[in-house]
């Protein structure tokens, strides 16, 4: 599909360069989230309908991170969550390396290991690469920065962690949707699905891969980890699946039911497409703003008064580290830009 055909699929208010917080549902994915709340208003149909979103979000998701196995995803609830069994297989004393300014859903489950030695060292994400060293255990980063938009040295960032025998924990939840990466290089990849996926809180997915999965113990296990969920409901003995759904938790249906499909028309419309359309929306704000281009579908601007000004318009953006973040996704226009842009310099 072509983008400018899938923009037709949203019908957003203007002003709308928010998606670094949430995402906007295109039309096919509302649709059937407000069919299936209907079946479940009135009872209509039994849960396994809605309960195939969930691998069908899996297999677009694998494909949607650069082709790796649908079998070497999790399904789960939130990045955290997703990343606690890796944090808790950690070995004793070993030590995290982070960007200082890294969303916390990618920190506190190190943090939280702290009881048993294990140690987190912050630095800045330039200087990251650098910092990888014959003492680093684990390099933890998110691909795209919440908080300013900034893209990590993802092929350096793994290479430098292979050199020294480090593994890899991505969060890629501000990228995943409009940038182009291979997830396959990572031992985890990690993705909220309400943002750039543009699905309904409550789901997230995780690219866990075969080699850790040997180090990791499924804590949170229940009934749809088994190896055949329909048979996993009671008693023992523990029979979980094979695969990385040894890691799923149960699902929140009906997230699950409107993340699908909009997974399936980003894999249509194509990520090249996507971040081409995202990034140049994003630069003609920072080139209006008389700043240089940048390659991010987040940038964040210094302007005096930012915050009021674009209220007044009616511009919906956010505030973080004291600066306006504006993001752009397919749904957005030049006119929501020149809207931005007017409030900003007039």
């Amino acid at each position: 599909m072509e983008l400018d055909e899938a923009q037709k699929l949203w019908q957003p208010e203007p002003g709308w360069l928010n998606t670094a917080s949430y995402g906007l549902p295109p039309e096919p994915a509302w649709a059937a989230l407000q069919e299936a709340l209907a079946d479940w208003r009135i009872g209509r149909t039994s849960w396994e309908g809605w309960g195939t979103a969930v691998n069908r979000s899996r297999a677009a998701f694998a494909r949607l991170i650069g082709g790796v196995p649908a079998e070497d995803v999790a399904a789960g609830s939130t990045v955290s969550q997703l990343l606690a069994p890796v944090a808790a297989a950690l070995p004793a004393g070993s030590t995290v390396v982070v960007p200082e300014v890294e969303f916390t859903s990618n920190l506190f489950p190190w943090l939280a290991q702290a009881e048993r030695g294990v140690q987190v060292r912050t630095v800045p994400l330039t200087g990251l690469v650098d910092a990888i060293d014959a003492d680093t255990d684990l390099v933890a980063f998110s691909l795209v920065q919440s908080a300013d938009g900034a893209l990590a040295a993802y092929d350096e960032i793994v290479a430098a962690s292979r050199a020294h025998g480090a593994l890899v924990a991505v969060d890629a939840t501000q990228a995943c949707g409009w940038l182009p990466f291979d997830g396959g290089l990572a031992d985890v990849v990690a993705v909220a699905a309400y943002k750039w996926v543009m699905g309904p809180r409550g789901a997230a997915l995780a690219y866990l891969a075969p080699t850790l999965r040997e180090r990791l113990r499924p804590d949170a296990a229940g009934w749809y980890a088994g190896r055949d969920p329909h048979a996993s409901y009671y008693g023992p003995p523990l029979r979980l699946a094979e695969d990385a759904r040894r890691f799923d938790i149960s699902p929140a249906w009906f997230s699950w039911v409107g993340l699908a499909p909009a997974l399936d028309l980003l894999l249509d419309v194509g990520l090249p497409a996507i971040r081409e359309h995202d990034v140049a929306l994003a630069n003609r704000l920072l080139t209006g703003l008389g700043q240089p281009p940048g390659e991010s579908a987040i940038v964040t601007v210094e302007v005096p008064d930012a915050q009021q000004r674009l209220e007044r318009a009616g511009v919906r953006a956010a505030v973080r580290a004291g600066r306006v973040r504006a993001s752009f996704h397919l749904y957005s226009t030049v006119d929501d830009v020149d809207l931005a842009l007017d409030a900003l310099t007039s």
